[in-house]
């Protein structure tokens, strides 16, 4: 569903991806670690269209990005998720559905809400009132309304308190039971070993590790994390 080949990037001379390559399948959740400037939103990027690579290939379900359109089976959550505060959140959630070409009744907006874990009784409230757990619940909504195959994400438990961290676990392995692959850039090494079926330790632009995250554990994963970087 995902893979990397070889892609190099380089900003104004200085080196930002070098020779990156993995493969991931359907159902997988990869958690992506690395210092700040390591390389993981530059490489979401890349699959996202959003900047260019100097050399290699990015695929999304066998389709190459920059020469194929892959817009439509992709999906980004930011870690400030981005939409109308003035709005709710059925409201965002149609609007933005109906950008990526989908019509749907408030009785569908609304199960998508509640498949996220979003509770009935604020699907109608302004994002004002909102939380940030609460906003990527919305985030994760459009998600599922454009019918995306992967779902990128950055830094989405930063900020989060143990129970909405908890929360967007659930919800993510619930998502990758549907078969969606997600791709995910944290600093959070014991939530990625809770919630990854694959890790990747990334330091200076070069993925220096790949392992499965059930042959590791949350302190050895920690050690090896801080040896690496």
């Amino acid at each position: 569903m995902l893979k990397a080949i070889n892609i190099s990037k380089s900003f104004n001379g200085k080196t930002v991806l070098k020779d990156v390559s993995f493969e991931i399948s359907k159902g997988d959740i990869f958690c992506l670690l690395g210092q700040n400037g390591a390389g993981k939103t530059t490489t979401i990027n890349i699959f996202l269209g959003f900047i260019t690579k100097d050399d290699g290939q990015a695929f999304v379900n066998n389709k190459e990005v920059g020469k194929d359109n892959t817009n439509k089976l992709t999906a980004y959550i930011p870690e400030t998720v981005q939409l109308y505060e003035n709005m709710t959140g059925i409201e965002n959630l149609n609007f933005f559905s109906s950008l990526a070409g989908f019509k749907y009744s408030t009785l569908e907006l609304e199960g998508f809400l509640t498949e996220t874990g979003l509770q009935s009784d604020a699907q109608h409230k302004r994002l004002l009132s909102y939380s940030k757990g609460m906003r990527q619940k919305v985030g994760i909504a459009v998600a599922l309304a454009k019918n995306a195959e992967i779902i990128f994400m950055d830094e989405p438990t930063s900020g989060l308190d143990p129970k909405a961290t908890a929360e967007f676990t659930k919800t993510c392995k619930k998502l990758a039971n549907m078969n969606k692959v997600i791709f995910m850039a944290t600093h959070d090494i014991f939530n990625a070993v809770e919630l990854a079926t694959t890790i990747g330790i990334m330091k200076e632009g070069v993925l220096v590790q790949q392992l499965k995250a059930n042959e590791i554990d949350a302190g050895k994963l920690k050690q090896l994390y801080l040896e690496t970087i």
